[in-house]
């Protein structure tokens, strides 16, 4: 009898370790909504890489049928597109850091010049590191914009190297759009959808508008 009490009042505090654990656990469970900065560069850079340097090409393409013209066109926007990206990524996250820093030494004051030295460090590690997100952005649009141009680098005939190029942007989009959704933690349909239709959107109305001025004589 005195056993079986001893087992009764037992359970409760088992019970609240596996509560406590159980909540360790939750808190200690991966914030999909606040990504670091590096890595939303990253995503984001490769995607505009693809897009745009593909697109280039596919402009000059409709007028051009020149290999040459439209590898070379495809680099100069490869590394025009990545210097771009670069610095308006460092630009835009050092004015984020600033602003935190601000905000810190604003919230210093106001505690009276008292904060304790784990919570500072704690603090300004979780800052945006500006080199790290411009690196990132840079290295991400360059293999991005390197799809295209090995798509296209090694075929010499004209609609072969135009089909060869959509196809695999196409596919390197679904790629994408499959990891940006992973990372986020959303759709992976919906989201391949909307990168797919928005890079052929991009190609088809860069090659379309290319087309029309360079029929028209300009």
């Amino acid at each position: 009898m005195a056993s079986n009490q001893d087992a009764k009042f037992s359970l409760p505090p088992v019970n609240d370790m596996e509560r406590q654990l159980s909540l360790e656990l939750d808190e200690k469970e991966f914030d999909y909504s606040k990504r670091s900065q590096w890595l939303r560069a990253a995503v984001l850079g490769a995607n505009d890489g693809l897009i745009s340097t593909a697109s280039l090409m596919m402009g000059v393409g409709a007028v051009k049928r020149d290999i040459k013209a439209m590898i070379l066109t495809g680099f100069a926007g490869l590394v025009a597109g990545a210097c771009s990206m670069a610095i308006g990524e460092f630009v835009s996250v050092y004015s984020q850091l600033d602003i935190e820093m601000a905000q810190m030494k604003r919230e210093k004051k106001r505690a009276g010049g008292v904060e304790n030295k784990e919570d500072e460090e704690g603090a300004k590690e979780g800052l945006p590191n500006p080199i790290q997100a411009a690196a990132a952005s840079a290295l991400a649009f360059s293999v991005g914009a390197m799809v295209p141009l090995l798509a296209a680098f090694f075929i010499r005939d004209y609609k072969v190297r135009m089909w060869v190029v959509a196809t695999a942007v196409s596919l390197a989009l679904v790629v994408f759009g499959c990891l940006g959704a992973a990372l986020g933690r959303a759709p992976a349909a919906r989201s391949c959808m909307r990168v797919l239709i928005g890079g052929w959107l991009a190609m088809a109305i860069t090659f379309g508008l290319t087309k029309l001025i360079g029929s028209s004589g300009l």
